[in-house]
């Protein structure tokens, strides 16, 4: 008998005030995968992602995490559970980067208890992994945006939950820590079974690091599935409204998207 989904996301809607911004979105995730949700701004990933996590309620339809509602978890049962690197991380107070990696392991701590040795353990072993270990003294408040980023990736990873999920986590970084960490990423996903959901703009990074595709438009889906499957010229199009062209490439060994650039636009004359 097949496992329980990690999830199962029934025929869910929601919207701000009069703005619908998922329509009867259905999904179901399993364990062991990268998916990568992909779509342009406004398509409603991140709060299809805020929904998965039981940060926003839908107004109708049902999230099952781990064949259970997600509304009969306590938030240290979800944060036990999932681990979310948001889109954008605001913070005011001058933390250090330690202090803000070690907030990963607040769901394992006594409410009123110190950090373990393993937690301390833990901490330092992320911070050497995704190499931040040299500034961890320095204020949260100093750093640039790209390393912020990866500050909190680092939390999550913390963290150690079974699902990891990525809200345009890599959007400030430059290539090389955007490689190394959606790597390290797949790596929890191929050597500990874990299970990374990841909204993407990048269809080339998604091609060469996502199991499975869910294209959003408009708050609906327009494909699902296995990225040989899904990956393919018409879906692109009718999601992004771009031409383009996709194949294989032996040097990444992944499908590589390539885009028809359109007309240059004639300049505007302005009256004399």
């Amino acid at each position: 008998m097949d496992k329980v989904p990690v999830f199962r996301i029934a025929d869910i809607s929601f919207s701000y005030g009069n703005v619908s911004v998922l329509r009867h979105v259905s999904l179901e995730m399993r364990e062991g995968n990268f998916y990568g949700i992909l779509g342009p701004n406004g398509s409603g990933k991140t709060t299809l992602l805020d929904v998965m996590a039981g940060i926003k309620a839908p107004d109708s339809g049902r999230v099952l995490f781990k064949g259970k509602d997600i509304r009969n978890y306590n938030k240290k049962e979800l944060a036990k559970g999932i681990a979310l690197v948001p889109q954008e991380f605001y913070i005011n107070f001058p933390f250090t980067v330690k202090e803000i990696v070690l907030m990963g392991r607040h769901p394992y701590m006594p409410r009123f208890g110190a950090a373990s040795a393993d937690d301390i353990e833990m901490v330092h072993y992320t911070m050497r992994l995704i190499e931040i270990e040299d500034f961890q003294d320095r204020y949260v408040t100093e750093l640039s945006g790209g390393e912020k980023q990866r500050v909190v990736f680092a939390r999550a990873l913390a963290q150690d939950t079974p699902v990891l999920m990525l809200d345009e986590g890599t959007s400030n970084m430059d290539i090389r820590h955007t490689l190394k960490i959606l790597g390290i990423a797949r790596h929890k996903v191929r050597k500990d079974n874990r299970t990374v959901i990841a909204a993407m703009h990048d269809l080339n990074l998604a091609a060469q690091f996502c199991d499975h595709l869910v294209f959003l438009k408009d708050g609906k889906i327009v494909a699902q599935g296995p990225i040989d499957t899904v990956l393919n010229e018409q879906n692109v199009k009718q999601t992004f409204e771009v031409e383009a062209k996709i194949y294989f490439d032996e040097y990444s060994s992944s499908r590589r998207v390539a885009y028809r650039i359109g007309p240059t636009p004639a300049p505007i004359r302005r009256k004399a």
